[in-house]
């Protein structure tokens, strides 16, 4: 679902300065209409606009393939391909001689010559396929390394400073990203390739075997009304006048291809999307009974699938029905055509067999762009859908690089403490406040508890702490050279082996198997140590106190000077919890750690705590307790304790 996008205020300068693209280029941003939606555009027309600027968003990002950052091989393929074109036209043309001189020495019962040329037919033939092979190889490779390429490119945009996760949270068009890389993607780069390459052997052919229809043809002269009439190139003419009116003609019932092939793949993105959040929820749903309410999703997702593929057979059936029929027809026009000039004794059989060749690669070739219409539609879909994450993307980035404007500042502390929040405010991508300016001074080794009602911020506030809420103002300074590691109340469980799974996001090798199972032993889970090796669908049968226990012995191995724990230990009974934060503190007792919970026994293992609570205008922070009492006086409550004092 689109999120509201926040009206603009007057004084407000949005960033909108370029970005770097997937080619590592500047991209210019969308129009100013695509920005801020003109008034005087129907939606029908803004709605264009914005689908012929996704075509231009693509082929930005995906024409670097070729510049100077792009692959090394790119244009050795490209150059190879079109040789290996301009080549198997040759060998066409070739075959399409030696089919006249064949049919002329058959004509003639010249035994010798046809048994000189049934000799000469084997090279040609074997050349001409040599070099189809030729060419799948180098069209392939092309559509390979320009696939690996670009889905490089938008990986490396969509996982960097975790824009993968904020696009959840704002609006747009990227809905199921990850369909978009790996399916659509591979069309959008595949399709091109094959179109241009196609083209390419079309006007080649086109044109060459156009010059042997106005050779072998000439003009035809037939009477009519008593006065005759010369046809100067008739079989060119036929042959543009058929191709023209079965192009027509496929153009005319299939130009709704482009929109119901749109329709067709953002079903199947969603049918997709339904059965992956039944696989990644599966326990949740097993053990609420969810089974039926989930098939009628299902059902629902599948039927529209299902509709949009029977649109999509329609447009098929329709377009099949004209390019079958002229596939039929079109060998029999020329033999009609030249039937009077043979007949007359102008025209060798060989001749017309050559034109009849020539007039079928010729109306082939022109009709090469309507037959593969389809193809085209499907990857216009596909390349809209893919510039649409591309898009998001850089509306991120442009904000990430922008002066400013609605983003969270980070940067380093200017004194021994090792964390500040400065002026920060939270607030939705649509401007909404999470939480008022805040001011909080955190020291090294401090044990700092966040607590407060559900629903004001707590857990967007520490998310803007590690980085991955970047919308609201202020900044937010660490400690220069300080490791921050984030527990979240559900952890993820890569797939894989035990040792990943408690490794991750380091490298499984990093630690010896004797590492990561004292670190298991720790946390309470030695009925794992045997199958640290053991590979598995460990997200599925862990329960949540056990993954849990799991992320705390991450904790331990990578030992890092800021934790950040949000709910960390939901899951577990208030006996194991007091163990587990007692294991923190005993193993990293040097550690700065920031908790988001609501127990009140997490009191006992913080030496700080700090209270939220809902206001007008965003959660304020309304309390701040040495848990722990301490000397020294520090800077808490800035904005807070200024008011207050004003006040009295």
């Amino acid at each position: 679902m689109q999120k509201p996008v926040r009206k603009k205020e007057q004084g407000d300068t949005p960033p909108i300065g370029k970005v770097t693209g997937e080619n590592g280029d500047d991209v210019t941003p969308p129009p100013p209409e695509l920005l801020e939606p003109d008034p005087d555009l129907t939606p029908e027309e803004a709605e264009q606009a914005r689908k012929d600027y996704l075509l231009t968003r693509f082929w930005i990002s995906a024409r670097g393939f070729w510049s100077r950052k792009g692959d090394r091989l790119a244009w050795a393929f490209s150059i190879g391909l079109v040789v290996l074109i301009v080549a198997a036209v040759g060998f066409q043309y070739g075959i399409n001689v030696w089919n006249r001189a064949i049919f002329d020495a058959i004509e003639k019962r010249d035994a010798t010559t046809v048994f000189h040329l049934s000799a000469m037919f084997f090279p040609l033939a074997i050349g001409s396929i040599v070099l189809g092979v030729a060419q799948v190889f180098a069209r392939m490779s092309i559509q390979r390394r320009w696939r690996a390429w670009l889905t490089n490119g938008v990986l490396t945009r969509w996982l960097e400073n975790g824009r993968y996760y904020q696009l959840n949270l704002v609006g747009g068009d990227h809905d199921n990203p990850e369909y978009r890389i790996a399916e659509d993607l591979r069309v959008a780069t595949d399709s091109p390739v094959d179109f241009l390459a196609g083209v390419t052997s079309a006007l080649l052919s086109a044109a060459t075997f156009i010059v042997v229809l106005w050779t072998i043809g000439g003009a035809l002269t037939v009477t009519f009304g008593g006065s005759a009439i010369t046809i100067p190139g008739f079989l060119v003419i036929a042959a543009i006048l058929y191709a023209a009116i079965a192009s027509g003609s496929i153009l005319m019932i299939g130009r709704q291809f482009v929109q119901v092939s749109e329709d067709k793949n953002q079903a199947e993105a969603d049918f997709r999307y339904t059965l992956t959040r039944v696989r990644e929820n599966g326990e949740s749903i097993a053990l609420l009974g969810g089974e039926e309410e989930e098939r009628g999703g299902i059902d629902r997702n599948f039927t529209d699938v299902l509709r949009q593929w029977a649109r999509l057979a329609g447009q098929h059936m329709r377009t099949t029905l004209v390019s079958q029929g002229s596939g039929l027809v079109a060998p029999v026009v020329p033999l009609l055509l030249c039937a009077p000039k043979f007949l007359d004794g102008s025209m060798t059989l060989g001749q017309v067999m050559q034109a009849a060749s020539a007039f079928t690669i010729v109306q082939g070739a022109f009709g090469w762009l309507v037959d593969n219409y389809p193809r085209l539609a499907d990857w216009n879909a596909c390349a809209r859908r893919i510039a649409s994450l591309m898009m998001s993307l850089d509306g991120l980035e442009r904000a990430e690089q922008g002066d400013g404007f609605g983003r969270i500042q980070r940067g380093e502390t200017s004194n021994d403490a090792m964390l500040e929040l400065n002026d920060l405010s939270v607030t939705l991508d649509d401007g909404t406040a999470v939480v008022g300016e805040t001011e909080v001074v955190i020291s090294p080794g401090e044990r700092l508890l966040v607590a407060g009602e559900s629903g004001t911020g707590k857990s967007t506030l520490v998310r803007a702490i590690a980085g991955l809420w970047p919308w609201g103002g202020g900044s937010v300074n660490f400690h220069p050279d300080r490791r921050l590691f984030m527990l979240p109340q559900r952890p993820y469980v890569p797939s894989g082996s035990l040792r990943r799974a408690v490794a991750y996001p380091g490298a499984a090798e990093n630690w010896s198997e004797e590492e990561i199972g004292d670190a298991l032993h720790k946390v309470g889970l030695d009925h794992l140590k045997e199958k640290i090796e053991e590979e598995g669908p460990w997200d599925q049968t862990l329960s949540g106190g056990e993954k849990q226990r799991l992320a705390f012995a991450r904790l331990l191995l990578h030992n890092p000077d800021i934790v950040v724990l949000d709910e960390a230990t939901s899951a577990l009974d208030e006996k194991s919890q007091d163990k587990m934060m007692k294991m923190v503190i005993d193993e990293l007792p040097k550690a700065t750690i920031v908790s988001v919970a609501h127990r009140v026994e997490l009191e006992a293992f913080h030496s700080r705590k700090i209270v939220l609570e809902r206001r007008r205008g965003g959660a304020r922070l309304v309390s701040d307790i040495d848990l722990i009492p301490r000397k020294g006086r520090r800077k808490l409550l800035g904005r807070f304790l200024r008011q207050r004092k004003e006040a009295a």
